[in-house]
Order: structure tokens, then C-alpha cells, then sequence
């Protein structure tokens, strides 16, 4: 009998922590960190009497992101009440859209090894994050901390449009590049500020019907999403071979176990008892505005990819580097500015630059360093004046504390040796007390030369120009 073959069906419902200074419905900060319940006023702490007001910024980020993905805007969209009982809930319930999302029927484009597919995105809507519970295992009770209370969050709802992990990781990483460059979130999986919950289900291949579907929560990286992926496929497979039946419902993933658990049932949904929000008038928007906002988008990382590649001659490869983070594709541009040497930025970028951030585990969006200091060691090294050992020396202490490499360079002085009399003069004497190496170049060793190019840059502690030391050893040898 023929193994059965199945499908995995899967849906992501993505929420993006939104990087407004202010929270959706009051002017308190949202700054990750502080102290517990130190961002917190009347409103978002649930206050009997306190009336939300809606921030402006949090339309416009909504709007931008949903243009990002190729959504309709709806001009006329409301908020509605989400009543759920949760300590870290403070009003009993949450402000959200549920009839009238701001975004509907878009999509994004993916590209995997098994080439290109379009993801539908059913709808993106507004709402408000819930706070925070700590468990406190010595004194052995949970604490609630309202920080986050009221921080602005889209919610990302796809179709169920995807069929393997690959697929999942290639429309986050889409997701999140294109949410990045747009400045709307940082998105940073780690702190929450994007977190994704995973609707899957398997079908054999050819079954017109879904199968029942899980939720799975607490995926905090992409590696944890492929892991909790393809775990629960094969406990579905698993369950659906021996003749049980799929339960839908809510899981938690262990990432440590590599397993997941039951939270609660989903079989029969929960009523939330949603109705219009009283305290919020329906959000009107004008045409106007949404060209306004259209007009405002940026250049995407495809668009900037091509661009590089056409206009500055540079290869995919560097492109592709280049543009993986907006603040280091900020980071190329501002350098060229001040200098107009784009493969040779792109090589300190992709070379340096990457190494030092790694060393020191630093993000790129945390990369701090001026684009005018970068561009004056390229000059630097271009007029001759430190060589690219140096240069590497000295752009060490540029990505560490941004000094400034011309000043560095006097007061330390790393000048290159240009003068060729004074040079030849070093350089004869090292051919002398080597007459070994000299003897196996002569004899046909021509790397024999590159003990002598080391020596000669002992001699001047590094600040020797290569070329010409080379220059006069050639004619020196061969005279």
C-alpha cells in the first residue's frame, strides 16, 4: 500500500509593536525597559472615567504598511471592544478592529528555492498590547507591570497561503525588511516588538478541505518558528496515522524541549462579545491623505538593490549586503556623498565594517560611526597618505569611538613614508643583511620578495607605502 503523502496548510497572524514615542490612546512613553509601571497614566492603566484618544502616527504607520503590502485602504474603519477577563488586561477588555481593519486583501511576494509566490494578507488592524505578567517564583506570585499597556501593535493576518517553513521564514524576513524600511517598527523578535503565532494544519495531497488547525504562541526567533513548524507537522501526521483526531486548539511551544503543549481548547471559539468601541468617534480617511502617505514611502530593498547595481556598477552580491539592512544601505549612501567611490565603500562596508560588528556584537542598526570619517580613510588610502594596513588600524578606532582619522592620524603619526631617497636607503640596507633571500629571488624564488617587503615594513613600523617598497626591491633585485 502506498505511504499517504500530506500537505502542510499554514497562516500567520504577525503582530508588530508600532515605533510611535507615545502609546495608541494616551501620551505616555514606549520606550522598551524602565522600571514596572513607570509608562503609565490613567488611560492605559484602565481608569474608571479616562477616555482614549487616538494617536495620529499609529493611522499613518498602519496605512504605510498595508500600501507596503499591496492592500486596500478602508476609508471609513472603526474600533471595537474585545472583552476578555486577563490580570495584565486592565480594562476587561481591548480596543481593536474587528468589522472595519484599516487594511484588507493584499498580498506580499516571496521567493524560495522553488521560486517565486504571492502570500495573501486577508486583513492588518490596529489595537492595543496588553501588559506584561511576571511570575515570581520566590515569593511565589505573579506581578503585572502595565509598561506596556496601550503600546500600538498591527496585526498582520495572512491567508493560509503557505506550505512549508521555508516559506513561513521567507514572508517574516519580507515582512520584516519591508516594515524596517518603511521606519514603522523596528521589529526586533527578541524584545517583542514582532511576534508571530502559527495557524497549521496537514491534509493529504489532493483533499479539497483543510484539515483542523493549531495555534502555536511563544515564537521569539525565526529558527523557533521552522523548529515548532515542522514539530507540530509531524505530531499531526503522527496523531492522524494511528486514527486520533486533530483537537484545534492553542499551543505553547517549548523551544528547549522542541515540543509543544496543550494551552486551551479552541473547539468551541470563544465570545469576545465585540461591539463598536463608544469612546472612539469611526477614523474618516480622506483620498488626500492616503497620497500623502503613498508619497512619502521609500525606496524598497529590491528597488534599491537594482539601483545599485545600475547606477553604481556594484555586483548583486554587494548589493544584496548592502541593502539587508536599511540603516547600512543609509550608511552607503551618506558615504558616498562625501566621496564618490562606490565599489571601494561597499568593500570597507561589507569587509571591515561587518567584521568589527560581529567582533564586538553590535547589530547594524546599531552601527554608529560617521559616514564622514569612513569616506576620509577611503581618501586617505587613495591619496597615498596611510596605507590599508593602517587604515584598517585606524578605521578600528572610527567604528569604536568615531574619531575623527585625519587628527588621529597626525597626532599618532601614521603618515605614510613617500619619500623614495630616504626609503631606498632602508631598503638597501635590508637587502644587505639578507643575502640569503636575495640569492632565492635571483635563483628564480619569486616569492622570496615577500620576506623582504616584511622587513622593509618592520623598519618603518607599518607606514611604508607596499607599492613602493615593492617598486624599489624589484629594481634594486633585478639591477
Amino acid at each position: 500500500m502506498a505511504q499517504k503523502q500530506y500537505e502542510t496548510v499554514i497562516g500567520l497572524e504577525v503582530h508588530v509593536e508600532l515605533a510611535t514615542k507615545t502609546k495608541i490612546f494616551c501620551s505616555c512613553s514606549t520606550e522598551f525597559g524602565g522600571a514596572p509601571n513607570t509608562h503609565t497614566c490613567p488611560v492605559c492603566t484602565g481608569m474608571p472615567g479616562s477616555l482614549p484618544v487616538l494617536n495620529r502616527q499609529v493611522v499613518e504607520y498602519a496605512m504605510s504598511v498595508g500600501l507596503a503590502t499591496n492592500c486596500e485602504i478602508t476609508q471609513y474603519n472603526l474600533f471595537d471592544r474585545k472583552n476578555y477577563f486577563y490580570p495584565d488586561n486592565p480594562q476587561n477588555y481591548q480596543i481593536s478592529q474587528l468589522y472595519l481593519p484599516i487594511c484588507r486583501n493584499g498580498y506580499v511576494e516571496i521567493e524560495t528555492e522553488s521560486g517565486r509566490k504571492k502570500v495573501g494578507i486577508h486583513e492588518i488592524h490596529m489595537e492595543e498590547d496588553a501588559g506584561k505578567l511576571i511570575h515570581d517564583t520566590w515569593e511565589d506570585c505573579s506581578l503585572v507591570d502595565y509598561n506596556r499597556s496601550g503600546v500600538p501593535l498591527i496585526e498582520i493576518v495572512s491567508e493560509p497561503d503557505m506550505r512549508s517553513a521555508e516559506e513561513v521564514i521567507a514572508y517574516l524576513e519580507k515582512l520584516r525588511m519591508t516594515i524596517q524600511y518603511l521606519g514603522a517598527s523596528d521589529c526586533k523578535l527578541q524584545e517583542g516588538s514582532m511576534r508571530a503565532d502559527v495557524n497549521l494544519s496537514v491534509r493529504e495531497i489532493g483533499a479539497p478541505e483543510f484539515g483542523t488547525r493549531t495555534e502555536m504562541k511563544n515564537l521569539n526567533s525565526f529558527k523557533a518558528i521552522a523548529r515548532a513548524i515542522e514539530g507540530e507537522r509531524e505530531r499531526q501526521i503522527d496523531l492522524i496515522e494511528s486514527g486520533e483526531k486533530v483537537i484545534q486548539e492553542t499551543r505553547r511551544w517549548d523551544d528547549n524541549k522542541e515540543y509543544s503543549y496543550a494551552m486551551r481548547s479552541k473547539e468551541d471559539a470563544q465570545d469576545y462579545r465585540y461591539f463598536p468601541e463608544p469612546d472612539l468617534p469611526p477614523v474618516v480617511i480622506s483620498q488626500k491623505w492616503i497620497d500623502s502617505v503613498a508619497e512619502r514611502q521609500p525606496e524598497f530593498r529590491e528597488a534599491k538593490m537594482a539601483r545599485y547595481q545600475q547606477e553604481y556598477g556594484l555586483p548583486e552580491y554587494d548589493a544584496e549586503i548592502l541593502t539587508s539592512s536599511k540603516h547600512l544601505a543609509d550608511l552607503f549612501e551618506a558615504t558616498l556623498l562625501k566621496c564618490e567611490k562606490p565599489k571601494e565603500i561597499s568593500n570597507w562596508i561589507m569587509g571591515e565594517t561587518m567584521r568589527l560588528a560581529k567582533e564586538h556584537d553590535v547589530e547594524p542598526e546599531k552601527i554608529s560611526f560617521s559616514p564622514e570619517n569612513l569616506a576620509a580613510i577611503i581618501e586617505m588610502v587613495d591619496e597615498g597618505a596611510i596605507n590599508r594596513k593602517v587604515a584598517k588600524d585606524v578605521f578600528e578606532k572610527v567604528f569604536t569611538d568615531d574619531i575623527d582619522p585625519k587628527q588621529y592620524v597626525e597626532e599618532q603619526g601614521l603618515k605614510s613614508v613617500n619619500d623614495e631617497g630616504a626609503l631606498r636607503g632602508i631598503i638597501e640596507d635590508i637587502v644587505a643583511k639578507n643575502p640569503q633571500s636575495v640569492e632565492d629571488y635571483r635563483a628564480g624564488k619569486k616569492k622570496a620578495i615577500g620576506f623582504l617587503v616584511g622587513q622593509t615594513m618592520k623598519a618603518m613600523q607599518g607606514k611604508a607605502d607596499p607599492a613602493m617598497v615593492n617598486k624599489i626591491l624589484k629594481e634594486i633585485l633585478e639591477g
